[in-house]
């Protein structure tokens, strides 16, 4: 599949990662402009329009996750969150304030322009969703409400069928717990982790040929759940 073409937004202030992220990037066809502080990043974001950031959270001027809560306010753009925190609960921090994907320093450049890719293809399907969502065996048929593997219709209760849902619409993606429970089963259920991982456990055992080593629901500890996209999709030996 062809790279997608696209402009790039670095907002780091350490130079040696922007040298890093220009070369790597740039051989793949993506355009890249940098800036080192978030306030700048802030006002150059509504001039250029890029059609991704990548959000250093340890700013001189101002926290990462100040940007992107100011960000949102007004623009859906693409962010990968890039920073040397790698805790779990800064993930959910940036998930949930957001953020499409969040790269701990350091990584390798390989992955990091797949986890590009597949954000800005979410992105793609978010402004005009596919009424099928493909990858593997599993189709999922949004517009008729149908779920199938291996041609095989697959027969899911109603709050089964909304989650799988969920996560096909955000296909690539971290959903956090909090989201996830927040959405489906309202603002009440937002600790009930327990209560989402025996849903999960019944998707597995309908959707995946080893539950215990999934193909498509992957769990992100203590962060969420991920439904592969189709240029993540490696399917179990």
């Amino acid at each position: 599949m062809a790279d997608i073409i696209g402009s790039i937004l670095v907002v780091d202030d350490e130079p040696q990662i922007r040298r890093f992220l220009r070369a790597g990037l740039s051989v793949h066809g993506y355009a890249l402009s940098e800036v080192a502080s978030g306030e700048e990043a802030l006002r150059v974001i509504p001039r250029d329009q890029p059609d991704l950031v990548v959000l250093d959270l340890g700013l001189p001027d101002m926290d990462g996750m100040e940007v992107l809560r100011r960000l949102r306010e007004w623009s859906q753009v693409p962010v990968i969150v890039l920073s040397v925190r790698s805790q779990e609960r800064e993930k959910v921090r940036a998930l949930e304030a957001g953020a499409d994907d969040y790269v701990s320093k350091p990584f390798g450049m390989a992955e990091f322009v797949a986890r590009i890719r597949s954000a800005l293809r979410r992105r793609l399907r978010e402004t005009a969703p596919e009424p099928v969502y493909t990858v593997g065996k599993l189709k999922i048929d949004l517009a008729r409400r149908m779920v199938t593997r291996d041609g095989q219709q697959v027969r899911l209760s109603p709050k089964e069928y909304q989650l799988l849902r969920l996560l096909a619409l955000h296909a690539g993606k971290v959903v956090t717990h909090r989201q996830l429970l927040t959405e489906i089963w309202g603002p009440a259920y937002g600790e009930h982790v327990q209560y989402l991982r025996v849903f999960v456990r019944k998707l597995r055992s309908r959707l995946e040929a080893d539950p215990n080593r999934p193909d498509y629901l992957v769990t992100e500890l203590g962060v969420g759940y991920r439904l592969v996209a189709p240029d993540q999709f490696h399917e179990s030996a």
